[in-house]
């Protein structure tokens, strides 16, 4: 089984407003409302391709009931932490005006609620695989991430951490399975710019030195590098088409990864699919479905 968690989901309300004008009404021209959050949509995008699995979240008020609700609704397996008091967040994005954002606080976070948490990570078993995706509410230590790893540590459960500085750094001693910065992550960890794929190698390589026992780093339109628990590296530039939306495609990388590896047991399968998982979800309206996935996949030498 693959669990995700999501420690801030949302509902993302998306909104496409024509001729945007500041400090005057403005009205929709096109609307969308999804649930939000990292690991949400890493559990989406793994449902899609057939991966069955639970999502682990904190949830409020009548947003996060309706967050529950379309979650259940995409065939996931809803395992949310009920919080009494707040309301999970809304998170607007203009679409239309350089994907410009509003995001919510979210509720605060109690320690019976951490206490419900840890309850239920300990039931994932050996062999089961857990993603740790996202940003964490303001009242939660930035050692949530590796306070979990070392909680699971030796039970032969495969972790995948997508996160940012500290949240990443902390975990590299319990050697995650698969961490997935982008390049401008890891060049804010090493305080250099990273451009190019081949520039990114030597940094990914240190990832590896530090901890981790896989490295994917997307690149949006550079494509994405990979370096092996073996030392091997793989750059593949990104597959042709044309960006629709990207959000949610490196989530959408990070799904693929994990069901290419579940299928086969290949680490090049499990890149592939990621790189084609992620290319397909910015390809498409929504985050991609199996059939969109293996269409990109067909393209990807």
């Amino acid at each position: 089984m693959v669990y995700t968690v999501t420690m801030n989901p949302s509902l993302d309300y998306i909104v496409t407003v024509d001729d945007f004008k500041l400090g005057l009404t403005n009205r929709t021209s096109d609307e969308l409302m999804l649930p939000g959050g990292k690991g949400i949509n890493v559990s989406i995008v793994l449902s899609n391709l057939g991966i069955p699995n639970s999502a682990i979240y904190f949830s409020a008020g009548f947003v996060g009931d309706e967050i529950t609700r379309r979650v259940k609704e995409s065939g996931i397996r809803a395992e949310e932490i009920r919080i009494s008091e707040g309301c999970s967040r809304i998170n607007l994005k203009l679409k239309s005006i350089d994907g410009t954002e509003i995001n919510g606080m979210g509720p605060s976070i109690s320690d019976g609620n951490i206490r419900e948490f840890y309850e239920k990570l300990d039931k994932i078993k050996e062999g089961d695989t857990l993603v740790l995706a996202g940003s964490i509410p303001s009242t939660m230590p930035e050692t949530i991430y590796s306070d979990i790893m070392e909680r699971l540590d030796g039970r032969g459960i495969k972790i995948v951490v997508d996160a940012t500085k500290d949240l990443l750094l902390n975990v590299l001693k319990y050697k995650p399975f698969l961490i997935k910065p982008n390049n401008h992550e890891l060049g804010e960890i090493f305080g250099v710019e990273l451009k190019t794929r081949e520039s990114v190698v030597p940094y990914a390589k240190k990832l590896l030195e530090m901890g981790a026992e896989n490295v994917i780093v997307s690149m949006a339109g550079e494509g994405a590098v990979f370096v092996a628990s073996n030392g091997e590296v793989y750059m593949r530039e990104a597959p042709k088409g044309k960006l629709v939306n990207g959000v949610g495609a490196g989530d959408s990388m990070v799904a693929g990864f994990v069901a290419g590896y579940i299928e086969k047991g290949d680490l090049l399968h499990a890149f592939k699919m990621g790189l084609s998982s992620g290319s397909a979800s910015a390809f498409s309206e929504f985050l991609a479905t199996k059939e969109e996935v293996m269409k990109v996949y067909a393209t990807v030498e």
